[in-house]
């Protein structure tokens, strides 16, 4: 008897059969007969799944992570938003062309688009003041942009856009948070920031709070040779938009700005205030 209850203390399986010790047999037949109610009653049998506070947890970890993979299998690893501003003959366009180059120099594919108003040069390609150029794509909006290049070249051959003459483009900031958030392309937009009045040009600074970086480019004052942040336009004309060169617009300081803007309002009065000639 003493030999029996040592041998159920150092190893249970040895111990004789109890009503208090059931068989892993047993519990396995009611397992199956639990399993074998629920199908008798048309449900599933892991319909109403037995669920510890351990399990919950690992549950929910389970579907966060589910989450988290469908988000980002949902779209590519998001791209970047470069922006440069800057007065007219400040080499934005210039600088523009020099970081698609070096883009491309890295093996991405690229394409460049400015807007079909800029006929300055040449239609198909954009020119910088420099005499630089680069075939682009002469368009009226950036929206048509995927439909021209090809869908599907357009999601699998194409790595970095770059946009010239951007303050032209309504439809600016849709397209580089598409572009860049949604289909991990790199996105370089160059344009004017402010127009002859010193107002905001365009949807340029609308993607300033989505962008990566933000360069502000300056040229030398014509008059004074200082830093020159503003563009003066030289003729009367008060549209915002007239395309133009250095025959309509010259980098200024901000004193030959203001001074040069008096001048050329006093100017405007005076031709406006002279009689009608018969």
């Amino acid at each position: 008897m003493f030999a029996a209850s040592m041998r159920t203390l150092i190893s249970p399986s040895l111990a004789p059969f109890s009503l208090h010790l059931p068989k892993p047999a047993l519990f396995s037949k009611v397992l199956r007969a639990s399993h074998y109610s629920l199908a008798n009653l048309g449900l599933p049998v892991n319909r109403f799944p037995i669920v510890s506070p351990r399990s919950a947890v690992s549950s929910r970890e389970l579907q966060t992570e589910a989450a988290s993979q469908s988000l980002s299998s949902s779209f590519s690893s998001p791209g970047e938003i470069h922006v440069v501003v800057g007065p007219m003959f400040s080499g934005k366009t210039t600088t523009l062309l020099r970081r698609v180059l070096a883009e491309r120099e890295s093996g991405k594919k690229v394409a460049v688009i400015k807007s079909d108003k800029d006929t300055r040069y040449c239609v198909e390609s954009i020119v910088s003041h420099d005499g630089e150029k680069f075939p682009c794509w002469a368009l009226p909006d950036l929206s048509s942009f995927k439909e021209r290049f090809g869908l599907d070249a357009y999601k699998n051959q194409l790595d970095v856009i770059g946009i010239d003459e951007a303050q032209f483009f309504g439809d600016l900031y849709e397209f580089c948070r598409d572009a860049a958030d949604k289909e991990g392309k790199t996105v370089i937009v160059a344009g004017l920031d402010g127009d002859y009045l010193r107002r905001r040009f365009g949807s340029v600074l609308d993607v300033i709070p989505i962008a990566d970086t933000v360069t502000k480019l300056t040229s030398r004052c014509e008059v004074c040779g200082k830093r020159a942040s503003f563009t003066l336009r030289k003729t009367n004309e008060r549209e915002t938009e007239i395309i133009g060169g250095a025959e309509v617009y010259m980098p200024v300081c901000r004193s030959h700005y203001v001074t040069g803007h008096a001048v050329l309002d006093s100017s405007h009065k005076t031709l406006t205030q002279l009689p009608t000639p018969f």
